[in-house]
Parts: structure tokens; sequence; C-alpha cells
């Protein structure tokens, strides 16, 4: 799981320096929690990446492993919970397939899929490179890249796609690329890839988790896990149109009430400011939810405590609603076994507790929440269950 993969250098840092008072924490209104499905392994196992839902309220995700080869899946869970596998993925066992698809899903109005892969393709970098794929309606999967890796290419995909009006698909790649950082591309419609940039370091270096967010204007907005000069602990960038990337903060991370190694997709609001979470440090160590305004001013709107009350490891970022509301989940914290919740933190600064896990209903949620125009709020635990993770919904 990406626990161990990307995130087993977080959980042995303690909180160093000054600390800051976190915002006051709420009990949650009434509102029913659902668990949707449960995944014991053949249907896919470990869901670690966030859902996109369709007009008719079906929701399609995929996860890390699990299905027939083990390479994980895609699969649709219909509004009364029954669950469809839509494609079982065979990279493993060198078909020249993805395998471990590890992020979000986006669809088009003809209702196909598109995504990456972490692992698998035509080409052998780290083990193997990773694929971005589309699952037609019908079920059909066609391979639209096979990453190559080395200078030329970037390698392992460990973020989902976003998609222009005119059918292009923007991406991250975690490593490889020119200096071996990782990269940001396009795909055309066509299949032809463009790397629109390649990190240094100094600008950022592995991005890791979470899409990249696109405004009005076609500028591209994420974050780096990595990189960003001396302190190494991940940045907030802006890509424009013409290629130029700019670094809008730099996180300090260790020593300091800043947070480190964000994670997850971004919001953005009407007047530009960027909200998102840090995976980890912050004044206790267990990361952090941030706003950065158009002046790259940033304020810390709540810093995670692991507690009975709190959760710890913000890992999927943040959405945000027309209230300025944000939602989110940690990985772990809160009351009983720890596993995690979902939250609320209101523009005052008012941290709402909405769920805590408990191994039956989920554990570990990972990925990014969708939010219904209702909102109702839609996720997955990347364990719990039967083990296998969950998809759930609460409204």
């Amino acid at each position: 799981m990406r626990e161990h993969r990307n995130l087993q250098w977080l959980f042995p840092f303690m909180a160093l320096g000054l600390l800051l008072l976190p915002g006051m924490v709420v009990p949650s209104s009434a509102q029913t929690f659902t668990v949707l499905h449960v995944f014991t392994g053949a249907e896919g196992f470990g869901p670690e990446a966030g859902l996109v839902q369709d007009g008719s309220g079906n929701l399609y995700g995929t996860t890390e492993a699990g299905g027939a080869d083990w390479g994980g899946v895609v699969f649709e869970v219909d509004a009364s919970g029954i669950e469809t596998v839509l494609h079982s993925f065979t990279g493993y066992s060198g078909t020249g397939d993805g395998a471990t698809p590890d992020d979000t899903l986006v669809r088009d109005n003809a209702g196909n899929l598109y995504g990456t892969t972490s692992y698998g393709g035509l080409n052998r970098c780290y083990g193997s490179c990773g694929v971005v794929f589309k699952i037609d309606s019908a079920g059909t999967e066609t391979i639209l890249h096979s990453f190559a890796g080395g200078p030329t290419d970037g390698c392992n995909p460990w973020g989902g796609l976003i998609r222009d009006d005119a059918g292009n698909l923007y991406g991250t790649t975690s490593f490889c690329g020119s200096s071996g950082w990782g990269t940001v591309w396009k795909l055309d419609k066509n299949g032809k890839e463009t790397i629109l940039h390649n990190f240094q370091g100094t600008d950022g270096g592995y991005p890791n988790s979470g899409n990249l967010l696109m405004d009005k204007e076609g500028n591209l907005y994420g974050v780096t896990q990595r990189g960003g000069g001396s302190a190494n602990e991940g940045v907030v960038y802006k890509l424009t149109k013409r290629g130029r990337l700019t670094v809008l903060h730099r996180f300090t991370g260790h020593g300091t009430p800043d947070g480190c190694f964000p994670i997850g997709t971004l919001a953005i609001d009407a007047q530009g400011s960027l909200y998102g979470a840090t995976g980890a440090c912050g004044g206790y160590g267990y990361g952090i939810v941030w706003k950065l305004d158009k002046n790259r001013r940033e304020t810390i709107l709540h810093t995670f405590l692991w507690s009975a009350s709190d959760g710890a490891y913000p890992f999927g970022g943040v959405v945000l609603d027309s209230q300025g509301n944000l939602y989110g989940t940690t990985g772990r914290g809160g009351p009983g076994d720890g596993g995690g919740i979902v939250y609320k933190l209101s523009r005052d600064g008012t941290m709402t507790l909405l769920h805590t896990f408990s191994f039956t209903d989920g554990y570990y949620p990972h990925g990014e929440l969708v939010r219904d125009a209702n909102g109702g709020l839609y996720g997955t635990c990347a364990l719990g269950g039967d083990n296998g993770g969950t998809v759930w919904s609460l409204k």
C-alpha cells in the first residue's frame, strides 16, 4: 500500500519547535454514514484513490491491488451499492497493461474513464514505468501512453488526471524526467505526449498523489512532496500555458509551525486563493490545512493533533464549498482505533468531526472526497471493512 511506499518516513517524525493552538473542535451534527461497498480482494483491494460520480449517482474508482492478476481494478458502485469490475489490470504479467492504479479517475460526457497506473506498461524503469489508460462505456481498455522514463519522459505517475474542453489530459510523474525529480505532462486526444516541465529539485520534486488543478486561463497548480531548496519539504507551484513554472510557496516544515510534504488535490476560490494540506509537520507533527492567497501569503488554518477529537495526516487534500467551508479526511487519528476522520473546517477555523472510522466501516482514508450538489460526501478507505477497504457516503 502507498502508506509503506510513500509515507513510511512520516510517522516517526515528532513535533519540533513552536506549537500552534488549533481551531476549536466541535461534535458533528446528525448525518448518516453508509458503507456502500466492502472489498474482499477478487473484486479489488485497497482503494487509495478518490471517486468520480456521474449524474445518476454512480461512483467510479480504482483499487491499488486485487482483481484477476492482483494488479488492481477499475470499478463502478451504483446508487444501491452494487459493484461492477470494469477492468482488471494485468501489467504485472508482462502484458503491456498497467498495474497499480493509484489516483482518481476523470470521466468525460460520453462516459469514458481516464486514469493512470504507477506501474506496468511496455517500458521498464524502476521495475516498470506506468501508463495512461482509457476505459470506454462498454468496458474496453485502451492504453493511451506507456511512460518510457529516463531523461526524455517521466515514470511512475502516482497522481491523477485532469481533462480540458479540447480533450487534452494533464498529469504528473513522480520520477524520471531530465533531472529525475519528476515531470508535468500533457497528452493530446491523438496520444501525443508533451513534457510541460521537468522538476529540478530547487523548484520542487516528486509530485506524488493528487490531481492537478486548472484555472479559467488554463494555468496549472499543484504540489510536490519534496524539493524547493534547502528545506526540501515540498512546494506549491503554478505552471502557465506557456510552460513557465513559479514556486508560490516553499514549505519550511520541521522546527517551524509550517507543514511539510504537501499531498492531495488543491482547491481554489473566486479570489484565486489556494487551499490544501500537508501530510506531516506543523506544530505537532501531524500535518496542517493551509491557505495561500494570490499574493503568496500563507495562513495555517488548522494544525492536526492526533487526539480523540482530532485527526492526523490529511493525505487527500481538501474540497471547498460555496460558503468557504473545507472538507477532507485524515489517514489516522480520532477516537477509538485511530483509523482516521472526516472533517469540516469552517471559515472561522472551527473544526467539526463529521465521522470517525472504526475498522469495521473503514480505516486509513487516503483519497480525495467527492461532494455532490446536496452536500453529500463520498470517499474510500484503503483498509477496513473486510480488510480490503470500503466505499462510503456521508449525507
